[in-house]
């Protein structure tokens, strides 16, 4: 006698989280992601359909198999997994899963999945992110991106976090990392919330800089005499 595991049957698609690299179509028409690990090489959509990295013909997730998507249950558990180097690039994604999935002790490997929400981190220096730029790799067809702001473009590829939302398409949210949701940005890659931004950290610099001169003032006058 075969042992069955119980079935469920939820009311709704179960939600869960898991993080992914952002990707943008070599003629910056499409937008996507690729996982991090199993399955990385193939880029899929905000819907997607699993089917088996590995070629066989049997339908994703398959209880002898590891294909299927991944995703956990907890958004804290998703963030860990962000902490390490190779991770620090990619996004947090809230994903329903949808159709055939197997359940396990701290997330779910199941054939479908519609990509409801994208949190970008941070750029490399700190700053909140306001586009995704090129991250130097990708693959065949596809650019990585990573998450940038608008003093590190540099002349980099690149696309604001709602036209990455626009291209991705199926009603896909692209949050920076505050949560907040981030306006799109005009033709040349800058808006005014970022030039707000920039304005902000130039003034304080200024600031810093005026202070050091001052401080500066005062030790010349007590040396004198």
């Amino acid at each position: 006698m075969r042992l069955r595991l119980p079935e469920e049957r939820p009311t709704e698609p179960p939600t869960g989280y898991k993080i992914a690299h952002p990707v943008l179509s070599h003629d910056g028409t499409r937008a996507g992601f690729t996982g991090v690990s199993l399955g990385g090489a193939l880029p899929y959509g905000v819907v997607a359909d699993a089917s088996c990295v590995y070629g066989l013909r049997h339908r994703a997730p398959h209880r002898r198999c590891d294909c299927g998507f991944h995703c956990v249950h907890d958004r804290s558990t998703a963030e860990a997994l962000l902490c390490t180097a190779e991770h620090r690039a990619a996004v947090l994604l809230e994903v329903s899963v949808i159709g055939r999935y197997l359940r396990f002790e701290r997330g779910f490997r199941y054939a479908r999945q519609r990509i409801r929400a994208a949190t970008v981190g941070p750029c490399i220096c700190g700053t909140v992110a306001s586009a995704l730029a090129d991250a130097g790799w990708g693959r065949p067809g596809w650019r990585a991106l990573a998450p940038s702001c608008a003093g590190c473009l540099r002349g980099r590829t690149s696309v604001s976090l709602a036209s990455f939302a626009r291209l991705a398409g199926d009603g896909l949210r692209v949050v920076a990392g505050s949560g907040a949701v981030v306006a799109d940005v005009s033709a040349d890659g800058i808006g005014v919330p970022e030039l707000a931004a920039e304005a902000a950290l130039l003034q304080a610099r200024l600031d810093w800089f005026q202070s050091q001169l001052a401080k500066l003032g005062e030790r010349g006058k007590g040396g004198e005499g």
